[in-house]
């Protein structure tokens, strides 16, 4: 196929996974109840489930330091078209979540005619393992990294003559960032293994770098989290552990192309 043969191809491509997004995108808007006072909101109240799992722990130490009685701030809109305007867009982001294996999936239809047929054989295993990691991203982000973001940031004060008053439009953005931040990182395995087939990355090379992968780890982890060494260690953590595991992942990559090319010779 030519070069604007593989162009057409990738445009179709794109053009469904855009599709399939904007239809996740409308089941998400249909349903703005759920997604806003079910998930996206649920944060702020007290009850929510990593506050109540926080509370619980701390009493079997003894005390009640990570139990709450109240949120002291409260979201408000100062836009006329702002809360059109957040609906919009978190239909959007969450299209973007929910249509991820489909986006997934016409990505490696896309490279699929390329690939010899034992490499085919493991796409099954690449869009599921792709998507579960995703989703297992997008989940950790909003079970630990959200509430610790909202409950230092929503209630931090540097005088209590000043009252937090915190825009919609500036919390739904911190939010569907750390979903979205966390989801992409927790792809880090499929991207060695992709890289690893391509040749790009060697477990030699990915050994050599661990310290800067972890300093680039520490530097990510400052971004999407609030500035608490805490919450900075609850997201390296699993990270540098999928980076070791992604570690394995090359290397066995590595051993199974030297072990069928000594074979062949």
């Amino acid at each position: 196929m030519s070069f604007l043969g593989h162009l057409e191809q990738l445009r179709q491509h794109l053009i469904r996974s855009v599709a399939g997004a904007l239809i996740a995108a409308a089941l998400v808007f249909y349903f703005k109840e759920f997604f806003f006072d079910s998930i996206l909101l649920k944060p702020t109240k007290v009850d929510f489930l990593t506050y109540r799992l926080f509370c619980n722990i701390s009493k079997l130490w003894g005390g009640e330091v990570f139990c709450l009685d109240s949120m002291p701030f409260k979201l408000v809109n100062l836009k006329m078209a702002g809360q059109f305007g957040m609906h919009i867009w978190v239909a959007l982001i969450g299209g973007i979540i929910l249509s991820f294996p489909y986006t997934i999936l016409q990505l490696w239809l896309f490279v699929s005619p390329g690939l010899r047929p034992e490499e085919k054989k493991y796409s099954g295993l690449m869009i599921s393992s792709s998507s579960l990691l995703f989703f297992l991203g997008v989940f950790f982000g909003y079970f630990i990294i959200v509430p610790l973001t909202v409950q230092f940031l929503g209630t931090y004060q540097v005088s209590v003559d000043v009252q937090n008053q915190i825009d919609l439009s500036s919390y739904i953005s911190t939010i569907t960032s750390v979903l979205l931040a966390c989801g992409l990182m927790f792809q880090l395995p499929v991207l060695v293994y992709v890289g690893t087939k391509l040749g790009l990355l060697t477990p030699q090379w990915m050994r050599k770098y661990r310290k800067h992968a972890f300093v680039v780890v520490l530097v990510i982890a400052a971004i999407i989290t609030p500035p608490d060494v805490a919450s900075q260690i609850l997201v390296t953590i699993p990270v540098m552990l999928l980076y070791e595991i992604s570690i394995l992942i090359s290397a066995r990559i590595v051993k199974s192309e030297q072990s069928g090319q000594s074979r062949v010779i």
